[in-house]
């Protein structure tokens, strides 16, 4: 009997069907976008291709198909051809996380980190290598175009320096929001008007589409470290750049030159993460919540940020000692990462942002003090005794313990408006 009923196409994704109706709501699209034709192909779960070459008798149709491919990135419905090129489980997907989104398209690679390279690539090429950024940015996004590993050159301003640190050469605006991992928070929809005719990139790792969808604020490209909440049960390497179809084919060119695909298990089960993305995320936002009401509260806290939009991440300053946090946690997880199901924290200064200069992760919010807490989904009073008990020494008496501390608390906020280094700051490398 022959099981291999996945759709064979030149592009990798799924045969089409018929649209819906009318738009669905995004629990929905979370479930099925990407499975629509599993129905009538006589299937429940998606099937997972991991062929990494394809048999082709017409060698002349597969040479005009590549050339084709290589003149504009388009890919045709024909057979696919070779794994580096496209695969119909990644494809599956790439439609889902489009539609979350609510773009043309998605191109998925190796890493986040892969998926911003590529990125930088394609504007390279066009002669565009000069990027604005805001920071805080990840620390490894930040070291990428710090030290000009792909010949780019940055210019970090602070939001309402971006229009006038573009220059004719410049060939995209990164920002994150809310960022890592202080949680700031920028109004994406003036950063786009910035940006006049430079696209503009928002890392939207931390908020998801669940809270979220930059394109509707006028982001033209949209980035996952899909490893995070798109996966969710930290077992799976990932990235994803959402975008319309233009540049979408761009991306799948720098995708098969460098090859920094993503391995077709690792799709099925990002496609399978986002089946549970609206409930995990709604969730562990509830816990982070809750936790950053109860931290405010506490005197051993000198400050909590938690963003104005929600979500499962948490940042505060102890007036301790931060390494005595993590290492005095037991069920939380001191570990880098975040959007697991389990509750994870780490010291930013020390790994995540350890590649960043010491006096740039100040200036943008980095204090040695900060931890940055991924809430998971476990009891939320369980995860409140643990930091407790890991906070270390005893409140001041009369401070009051646990959910009373925190009843009548604001947890503060962190502005749009965060420290930067001023605008014209370059970094150039070759």
């Amino acid at each position: 009997m022959d099981t291999n009923t996945e759709p064979r196409t030149g592009s990798g994704h799924p045969t089409p069907t018929p649209a819906p109706p009318a738009p669905r709501a995004l629990a929905t699209e979370a479930v099925h976008a990407g499975r629509d034709d599993l129905a009538g192909l006589g299937l429940h779960a998606a099937p997972i291709d991991l062929s990494t070459t394809y048999p082709s008798y017409d060698t002349r149709g597969e040479a005009a198909r590549i050339d084709a491919f290589a003149a504009d990135g388009a890919l045709d419905d024909g057979p696919p051809v070779y794994a580096r090129l496209a695969n119909p489980t990644v494809a599956r997907f790439e439609t889902a996380l489009a539609r979350l989104e609510g773009t043309q398209s998605a191109v998925a690679f190796a890493s986040g980190m892969a998926a911003l390279t590529a990125v930088l690539l394609v504007r390279g090429a066009a002669g565009l290598r000069h990027v604005v950024a805001v920071r805080p940015l990840y620390g490894c996004s930040d070291h990428l175009l710090t030290a000009g590993l792909l010949g780019s050159e940055v210019t970090w301003v602070d939001p309402a320096g971006i229009a006038d640190a573009i220059r004719p050469d410049t060939g995209l605006v990164l920002v994150e929001s809310p960022a890592n991992p202080t949680l700031a928070e920028l109004d994406l929809r003036a950063v786009a008007k910035s940006c006049g005719t430079v696209p503009l990139l928002a890392d939207n790792t931390f908020a998801t589409p669940v809270l979220q969808r930059p394109v509707e604020s006028g982001a033209r490209l949209v980035l996952h470290s899909a490893t995070k909440y798109l996966g969710g049960h930290g077992d799976v390497l990932g990235g994803v750049i959402a975008c319309d179809e233009e540049f979408a084919r761009q991306l799948r060119q720098v995708r098969f030159a460098t090859g920094g695909v993503l391995h077709p298990l690792a799709g099925y089960l990002l496609l399978r993460g986002l089946s549970t993305l609206p409930v995990r995320v709604r969730a562990a936002s509830a816990n982070a919540a809750e936790l950053a009401r109860r931290l405010a509260a506490d005197p051993r806290v000198r400050r909590v940020h938690y963003p104005r939009l929600g979500g499962a991440m948490v940042a505060f300053d102890v007036r301790g000692d931060p390494h005595a946090v993590t290492a005095g946690v037991r069920l939380i997880t001191p570990a880098v990462s975040l959007g697991s199901v389990d509750t994870l924290i780490q010291h930013p200064a020390s790994i995540s942002h350890r590649v960043v200069d010491a006096a740039d992760r100040r200036s943008s919010g980095v204090s040695d003090s900060l931890l940055r807490l991924s809430a998971g989904l476990e009891d939320v009073e369980d995860l409140w005794q643990d930091l407790d008990s890991a906070l270390g020494s005893p409140r001041p008496s009369g401070t009051g313990t646990g959910a009373d501390a925190g009843a009548s608390a604001d947890v503060p906020r962190v502005s749009a408006a965060r420290p930067a280094p001023a605008a014209g700051r370059t970094a150039v490398a070759s």
